[in-house]
C-alpha cells in the first residue's frame, strides 16, 4: 500500500515546482513578453549554431581548388546528417511537449519520467546509428549523389562525423528540456559552447594540421560532445525542477511520445528523403555542371538556415507557452500565441524574402569564390525561395498541432509538404520541360500550397473555435 504521508510530500513538491514563482510556469504575464523572453536566447542560440556552421562551410568552400568539391561533397552528407538529426528530434518533440503539458497539469513527476525516458532512448538509438551509418557510409553517400569528384570528400567527412553520433543526440535532444523549464540562457550556453569550440578547431585541425574535410568533420565531434557533457551536468543538477535522475523507459508514456515526436522525426527524415532525390536530379538533369548544382543547392540550404533562425526561436518558445497553457486549460492565452507567432512570423519572413531577392550575393561570398558557383545560387536561390513569406503559415500551423498534442494532424502536415508535394513535383517537373531548374521550382511550389494548406486546416478546426470560445460571454461558474 501507498504511505499516505509520503504521498503528500510528493504532491506537495510537484504542486510546489508548478507555482507561479517558479521556473518554468507560462500561466501568468504577457504572452509576447513570456514568448520572446524564450526565444531570443533560442534565437541567439540557433544563429550562433548557424555562424558556426557558416564557418564551418566557408572553410571548406576555400579550400583552394578542391574547396568546390568539398562543399559538394558536404552537400551529399546532408541526407544522412539530417536524419539524425531527425532522431533527436523524435524525442525531444514529443518528450518536451507532453512534459511541459504535464508540468501544466502540475504533475511534475510524470514530466520527469519523461525527461528520463528520452535520454534513455537517445543513448540507444545513438549507438545503433553510429554502428549502422559507419559500416554502410560508401554504400549510403554514393546512392544519395555523390559521384566520383565529390564521394571520396563526403566519405572522409561522414565516417568522423558518425562517430559523434550520440553526442549530437544528447545536444540536440535534450537541450529542449532545458528551454522548457524556463532557463534559456543555460540552453543558449549549451549551443554557445559547441559553436566557439567548433569555431576554434576549424582553421586548427583544416589548415593549421593539413586534415583538410576531416578536420572539420572532427571539431564538430569535439564541439558537440562538450555541448552534451554540458547538458547532462545541468540536468543532473539541483537547479532543474525536471531532473536526469536515472536510465529508464517508461512504456506507458512510450506511445504518446512516438505518436508526438513522429512529427518532428517525420519533417527530418522526408527532408532526409527530398534532399537525397534532390541530389540525384540534380545529378542527372545537371550535365556538365551537376556538381556545381549540387554544390549551389548545398549553398542555398545554407542560406535557408540563416533565414528561418527567427521563426524557429519564436515558434520553438511559443510551442512551450501553449503547451503549458494548454495543460493549464487557459485557452485565451493559447489563441493569443498563435496569434503573435504567426504575425510575428509573416513580418521577418516577407523582410527576408524582400532581402534575398534584391541582394542574395554578398551572403552567398562567404560560402564560395568561385564565380560560377555564386552565379548559379543567385539564380536558383531566388526561385527555391519565391514563396518564403508562406513558410510563417507552415510554422504556425505545425507549431499549433505539436503544442496541443494533436499527433495526427501535426504527422500529416509533416509529410504533406516533403512527401506529398516536393518529392513528387522534384521528380516531375525537370521532366516536363523546366530542366534541372524543375527541381528549385518544386521547393517553390510546396511552400506555396503545403503551408496554405496546414495554416488553413489549424485556423479551421483549432484557432477558429477557440477564438469563437473566446468572444462568447462567459458562463456563471458553480458556487
Amino acid at each position: 500500500m501507498k504511505d499516505p504521508k509520503n504521498e503528500h510530500l510528493k504532491i506537495t513538491e510537484n504542486e510546489g515546482a508548478a507555482t507561479p514563482s517558479g521556473k518554468g510556469n507560462f500561466s501568468k504575464g504577457r504572452v509576447p513578453f513570456l514568448i520572446l523572453r524564450l526565444g531570443l536566447p533560442i534565437m541567439l542560440a540557433e544563429i550562433v549554431v548557424v555562424l558556426y556552421n557558416i564557418v564551418d562551410r566557408a572553410y571548406i568552400g576555400h579550400m583552394g581548388e578542391t574547396g568546390t568539391f568539398a562543399i559538394t561533397g558536404l552537400g551529399v552528407c546532408f541526407p544522412l546528417i539530417t536524419l539524425i538529426s531527425g532522431f533527436a528530434n523524435l524525442f525531444s518533440t514529443g518528450g518536451t511537449t507532453l512534459a511541459t503539458i504535464a508540468r501544466g497539469e502540475k504533475n511534475d513527476e510524470k514530466a520527469e519520467r519523461m525527461l528520463s525516458t528520452s535520454f534513455t532512448l537517445l543513448l540507444l538509438i545513438g549507438a545503433a546509428l553510429t554502428v549502422l551509418l559507419f559500416a554502410f557510409a560508401p554504400v549510403l553517400l554514393k546512392l544519395l549523389g555523390g559521384n566520383e569528384e565529390s564521394l571520396p570528400y563526403a566519405i572522409e567527412y561522414f565516417r568522423i562525423y558518425v562517430i559523434g553520433t550520440i553526442p549530437v543526440l544528447i545536444s540536440l535532444g535534450m537541450n529542449p528540456f532545458i528551454n522548457a523549464q524556463g532557463f534559456p540562457k543555460i540552453g543558449m550556453a549549451t549551443v554557445i559552447l559547441g559553436a566557439v569550440l567548433n569555431i576554434a578547431l576549424d582553421p586548427l585541425f583544416i589548415f593549421a594540421l593539413d586534415m583538410g574535410i576531416r578536420g572539420a568533420a572532427l571539431a564538430t565531434v569535439l564541439s558537440q560532445s562538450a555541448s552534451a557533457l554540458w547538458v547532462i551536468l545541468f540536468l543532473r543538477s539541483k537547479r532543474p525542477p525536471l531532473r536526469l535522475r536515472r536510465l529508464c523507459i517508461d512504456r506507458s508514456q512510450l506511445p504518446g511520445l512516438l505518436k508526438l515526436g513522429a512529427t518532428g522525426f517525420t519533417f527530418k527524415v522526408t527532408s532526409s528523403i527530398t534532399q537525397a532525390v534532390v541530389n540525384v536530379m540534380l545529378n542527372d538533369f545537371g550535365g556538365a555542371l551537376s556538381t556545381l548544382y549540387v554544390g549551389a543547392m548545398s549553398l542555398i540550404n545554407s542560406i535557408r538556415e540563416i533565414m528561418s533562425l527567427p521563426n524557429s526561436g519564436v515558434t520553438g518558445a511559443g510551442q512551450n507557452v501553449m503547451s503549458y497553457n494548454y495543460g493549464a486549460k487557459n485557452e485565451d492565452r493559447v489563441s493569443e500565441c498563435i496569434r503573435f507567432i504567426l504575425f510575428s512570423g509573416l513580418l521577418v519572413n516577407t523582410l527576408l524574402w524582400i532581402l534575398m531577392l534584391l541582394i542574395p550575393e554578398p551572403i552567398i561570398r562567404i560560402f564560395t569564390d568561385d564565380p560560377e558557383l555564386i552565379s548559379l545560387t543567385v539564380r536558383c536561390g531566388r526561385i527555391y525561395f519565391g514563396a518564403f513569406p508562406f513558410m510563417a503559415l507552415q510554422m504556425s500551423g505545425q507549431t499549433t498541432f505539436v503544442a496541443l498534442n494533436r499527433p495526427k494532424q501535426a504527422l500529416f502536415f509533416s509529410m504533406l509538404r516533403k512527401i506529398i508535394l516536393v518529392t513528387p513535383l522534384t521528380l516531375l517537373l525537370p521532366n516536363i520541360g523546366l530542366g534541372v531548374e524543375g527541381v528549385f521550382w518544386a521547393e517553390f511550389l510546396s511552400q506555396l500550397l503545403g503551408a496554405s494548406i496546414c495554416f488553413s486546416t489549424m485556423y479551421f478546426t483549432i484557432w477558429r473555435k477557440m477564438r469563437k470560445k473566446g468572444s462568447a460571454p462567459a458562463s456563471k461558474s458553480a458556487p
